[in-house]
Parts: structure tokens; sequence; C-alpha cells
């Protein structure tokens, strides 16, 4: 059995991958342990004692006023604190808004034709279809939206292709979902992390009262924090907290360490190195591929924590299996294209490359070049 993505495993465990390039995860050993502990202690000295009691389903409101002040300033994000609802990651998110969607009466939602099988799940669990819409160059085509009540996106950088939502269809979602009443679920993952560029705005800025707006500390910090936040449209916002069960489902210490966290700045300050370390990795990646496996090819690039490494037709399975012969953990496309995509197949891997830790990235890349030249 693979283990979660971004564990370091002990060089006696046998079957335990010696090096992880699985996407999901960032470099978990860079968490800011010691700012984190500061702001915890801040935040704890200054809570009130009925923080600690059970909350508002929305989350604490230290949180959802910190987050609306970062949402704005750093995603365009259009937000009101009230319109703010604190989950327990994005999946939580994602289940939370699948009741809410199918209590007004939705029967489809359509997705991305390359994405995360375990949202496609949740989404069935809750009693929606999905449907997969085509992909090319310019991104996801929503030309086939019309017999969908909701659409999942990723826009700023799609996951795993790697590239953003063209702007004229960025335009044309946002089109549908004003003339036909549909709604946008947008996953906005790693927005933070784009290099080549200023980063691409969220696609809710666009029409607030569309468009849900959907962020997770788990790229930024860690996925063990489980925290992840929703901006929603009026209404949809009471029906989503309505969906929690009536009390707060996040820990309101972690709550209120967050609010601190972002307020003092030790968000953005951690996000701006974190990206000059992600940025470093990710250049030495493309360097070291088309220095020593020039037969594959480095695309999705401009942004995030993983690339598309394109392999010559009908190689997918057979490298994915020697990296896994060489103690080295990856994924190939496959198993992020959903079964009733009708787009041509791929032959490809996704490489996260935050997952390492800084003492094992090296490492990491030589023995990937390895399984690719061999």
């Amino acid at each position: 059995m693979v283990p979660p993505a971004g564990t370091a495993p002990h060089p006696r465990e046998r079957g335990r991958p010696a090096y992880d390039l699985r996407p999901g995860s960032p470099d978990l050993a860079s968490f800011p342990r010691a700012e984190w502990l500061k702001a915890a202690r801040r935040a704890l000295t200054a809570a009130p004692h009925h923080a600690l009691d059970y909350g508002d389903p929305r989350g604490r409101p230290e949180l959802r006023a910190a987050l609306a002040g970062y949402l704005s300033r750093a995603r365009g994000v259009r937000v009101d604190p009230e319109r703010i609802v604190v989950c327990s990651g994005f999946a939580h998110g994602l289940k939370l808004l699948g009741t809410a969607l199918r209590a007004r009466g939705a029967r489809t939602v359509a997705v991305e034709s390359y994405g995360l099988d375990v949202h496609w799940r949740l989404l069935a669990a809750s009693g929606l279809r999905t449907v997969p819409l085509p992909f090319d160059r310019l991104g996801t085509d929503p030309g086939a939206l019309s017999a969908a009540d909701a659409v999942l996106l990723t826009p700023a950088h799609q996951f795993p292709m790697g590239v953003p939502l063209h702007r004229d269809r960025r335009a044309a979602v946002v089109d549908w979902a004003r003339r036909t009443g549909g709604l946008v679920l947008e996953d906005d993952y790693d927005g933070e992390f784009r290099y080549d560029r200023q980063p691409v705005g969220a696609l809710q800025g666009l029409d607030p009262d569309r468009v849900v707006y959907l962020g997770t500390a788990s790229k930024a910090l860690a996925p063990g924090l489980r925290l992840a936040w929703m901006v929603l449209p009026p209404g949809l916002a009471q029906e989503t907290a309505a969906a929690k069960g009536g009390i707060d489902t996040c820990g309101a210490l972690d709550q209120l360490t967050l609010a601190e966290f972002l307020d003092a700045g030790a968000y953005d300050r951690h996000v701006r190195a974190a990206r000059l370390r992600y940025r470093r990795r990710r250049d030495a990646l493309v360097a070291a591929v088309a220095a020593r496996a020039p037969q594959a090819r480095v695309t999705g690039i401009a942004a995030g924590l993983h690339v598309l490494l394109r392999l010559p037709p009908g190689t997918e399975q057979s490298v994915v299996q020697a990296a896994h012969w060489q103690g080295l953990a990856v994924h190939g496309l496959t198993r992020y294209r959903h079964a009733a995509a009708v787009a041509e197949p791929a032959d490809a891997l996704v490489v996260g490359y935050g997952t390492p830790p800084d003492h094992a990235w090296s490492g990491a890349l030589d023995a990937l070049c390895a399984v690719l030249a061999g």
C-alpha cells in the first residue's frame, strides 16, 4: 500500500517509497511551527471564554473577518464575512454544497475531464450525476454546460493539466450561470502559487451571486489543519451552514490561530517564502528533464505545486511501474481521467514537486530522471 503523500519513509520499512512525487501535498517539513505557535498563544490569550463553546456553524467570526480581508486583497474575491462558511477541508465543503444543491432540486454537475475522483464520488453520494466537459489547450470548454445545474472548475490552474481557463471561457461560464440560474463551484486550491506573472484572479470576482469560491489552507500551510472556506452567494450561505448540522464543525482554537496568523501578516510572509522555494524546485525539475530525459516534455509550469510531464505514446503505465520498482511514488495522468471523458487519452505523469522535504528534493529529482531515461 502506497502511503499518503508527504510521509517520510523509514529506510528499513519495506514497501514504502524512498521518494514521493505524488501531487496534493506541500512540503510539510516547511510548516511555520514557530510562527504558528506564537499566533496560537496570542489567539488563546485574547479569546473570550464563549469562543470555546459550541459555535456559529459558519465558523468563528474572527476567522471569517480575517479571510474576508485576505481574499479580497490577494485573490480579488468580492466577499462579506457573513457569507463565508468555514469547513473541515475542501472535500467537506463540497459535501455540504452537494447536500444544499440536491435540496434545491439539482440533478447534474458538470466537471472537468481530468480531476479528482474523490470529488466526483462526493457529488455522487449527494445524489448528483457528474458529466465531464471537453478539454483543450484553452482549458475546459463550457460549450456543453446546457444540461447541467452546476459546474465544478479549477479555473486559475486546472488540476492536473496545469493551464488557466482562458479569459473568453471564464466569461462564457459566468454568462451561462446568469442565463440559466446555474451555479459555478470554483476550486481555488493553489491560486497563491503563480510564478511567471501576477496570479490569475478568482472567477468569483466576475459574479459573486453565481459563483461559489472554495479555498483551503492545505497547500499554503498543511492538509492536517483541516481548514477550508467557502464564499457563498446570498441565500446559499444559510443553506450550506444548515447542512453542517447547526453547529461549528471545525476546532475553535485552530480557527482563532489562523485568524491571528492572517492578521499578523505571517500567512503572507510564509506564502512568499514558499513561492520562492517551490519556484526554484520547478526550475530545477524543468532543467533536469530537458538535459537528462529530453523525450519527456514538461507542461503546466506557470503555477502550483505540480507539473504535467508528457511521455511518448503508450509509455505511461510502464514508466509508473518502473518508478514503483525504483522506490519512487508518482502518479500517471490516467488515474485523473473521468470515466465518461471523450477526449483521446494522453500519456503523462503528474509530478508533485512540493511534497519532498528540502533534504530529499535532489534525490527525488535524480530518481525521476533515472526512471525517465531508463
